[in-house]
């Protein structure tokens, strides 16, 4: 089995090359091996000029042309992802890689479709931000609503899909408006997505937080969007059909 670690940067200089060091030396069991797939969003701050000097024997970076938003950057990541399973890794510090195994622990004989790193499960609230925590819980409310669902945290950065799963979804998200697409669209596509309690260390505006308000009022309207789209914009159309 491989696991595809899919890490999007847009001027992380302090903290890439950390990231990718926990990323690399993470157990992740005798069973499987680890592909990674840095995708540069066009950093300006000095991100660009070091992963230019990484030799990643185990993965590949690629450089964006120009700013295209995260949600291009995950797609790219996707395209090129090669593993059984993906998961998203910020290039921050606020998802922490040595819990890979408690995703992959949820594997088993069903392999699920997805599997969420959950924020708030047992009613946790560790943010930075009041309107955050409650913009979380607000929207998972929502989707759980629209889609029949019963998550608990929707906007998680932390997804991991079955690789197989994430190529067959038609998606069209260039921001963080992605984050809500992919999880409608493996709902909506008919697959299970299963929650997990991970730990959480936020930042704030000042340390390079850059998800503001208005983000969540997008992904209102992306939730609403995807709940009546025709199912040729939810799954992909086979070769040949």
């Amino acid at each position: 089995m491989k696991l595809s670690v899919i890490i999007c940067a847009y001027n992380e200089k302090d903290t890439i090359l950390t990231v990718l060091e926990r990323v690399q030396q993470v157990d992740l069991g005798a069973e499987w091996e680890k592909e990674i797939v840095i995708v540069d969003n066009f950093s300006t701050d000095g991100t660009r000029e070091i992963l230019e000097k990484l030799d990643l024997p185990n993965g590949q970076v690629i450089f964006h042309p120009r700013n295209l938003g995260k949600g291009t950057s995950v797609r790219t990541g996707i395209r090129h992802c090669n593993g059984d399973y993906a998961i998203i890794q910020d290039a921050d510090l606020e998802y922490d890689p040595i819990e890979y195994p408690i995703f992959l622990a949820q594997i088993g004989d069903r392999r699920p479709a997805a599997i969420f790193g959950s924020r708030t499960m047992g009613d946790k609230a560790v943010y930075k931000y009041a309107a955050n925590y409650l913009g979380v819980r607000f929207l998972t409310a929502m989707t759980n609503l629209l889609y029949g669902a019963r998550l608990t945290d929707v906007a998680t950065g932390a997804k991991m899909v079955r690789t197989d799963v994430l190529k067959s979804l038609h998606l069209t998200g260039t921001g963080f408006d992605l984050d809500f697409e992919l999880t409608d669209k493996i709902l909506r596509a008919g697959h299970e997505i299963v929650d997990v309690p991970i730990t959480y260390r936020p930042r704030t505006i000042a340390e390079g937080k850059k998800i503001r308000p208005w983000d969540g009022i997008g992904a209102i309207g992306v939730i609403i969007r995807d709940r009546f789209l025709p199912m040729r914009q939810i799954v992909r159309r086979e070769e040949g059909r």
